[in-house]
């Protein structure tokens, strides 16, 4: 059995005739594409939206196990937080404002103004 040679050009020549072609019959070109885009969105719409909701899940035989210890150090480290954030409220904070007279700066605690 012999195999033939591919022969580019007449490849090449082909194509370069098709959107000429294509063009000159623009309308049976549309329906042609038309058909074509509407068979392969009903292939799609079969695969992906009517066998699915066809198809039933399988139930798994292996249920989850809580891990006990692990747990336990998820809910420690939470109930932790959890306080934290609770005495952030209760806590009082110095007003740093307090004693200012308006227009002069505040001193700063153990640093002495520069002398001029």
């Amino acid at each position: 059995m012999k195999i033939g040679k591919i022969k580019f050009k007449k490849i090449g020549n082909f194509l370069s005739k098709l959107p000429r072609f294509l063009g000159e019959r623009a309308f049976l070109t549309f329906l042609g594409f038309l058909i074509i885009f509407l068979a392969f969105s009903g292939y799609l719409y079969y695969k992906y939206i009517f066998l699915v909701e066809k198809a039933e899940p399988e139930p798994t035989e292996a249920t989850s196990q809580l891990n006990e210890k692990k747990f336990q150090k998820i809910m420690e480290i939470f109930e932790e937080k959890r306080k934290k954030f609770e005495e952030a409220d209760k806590k009082q904070y110095p007003d740093p404002f307090k004693g200012v007279i308006p227009g002069e700066e505040a001193p700063l605690e153990g640093i002495s103004p520069p002398k001029p």
